[in-house]
């Protein structure tokens, strides 16, 4: 199992990514009273997914087989695995792992 860390700030953000063997862009963005949420697109530029929010503990890819990702996306926190990121803490103490089988 290899696990990887994207590196991210607490701003809203746009890139491009190779997950496992698929090229995407994924956004993050902080909705207020919602938290965060990501989208993914594919490399040109198509929705694939929009507005998944970041559920820390969860595999965030799951219940998106169909994006053919193979590996997961985990929130996790320094201080609580449970604690959602906030506007100030995500890429701080509140981190995004790619887990690879």
């Amino acid at each position: 199992m290899q696990v990887s860390e994207i590196p991210l700030t607490a701003n809203n953000q746009f890139f491009a990514i190779k997950l496992g063997n698929t090229d995407i862009k994924m956004r993050l963005i902080y909705r207020d009273a919602a938290g965060w949420v990501m989208d993914i697109q594919d490399k040109s530029g198509v929705d694939l997914l929009v507005g998944a929010p970041l559920i820390p503990g969860v595999n965030l890819l799951e219940q998106y087989p169909y994006l053919g990702i193979n590996g997961m996306l985990i929130i996790a926190s320094d201080a609580d695995s449970a604690e959602y990121p906030t506007d100030t803490n995500l890429g701080l103490s509140s981190h995004l792992y790619f887990v690879q089988p």
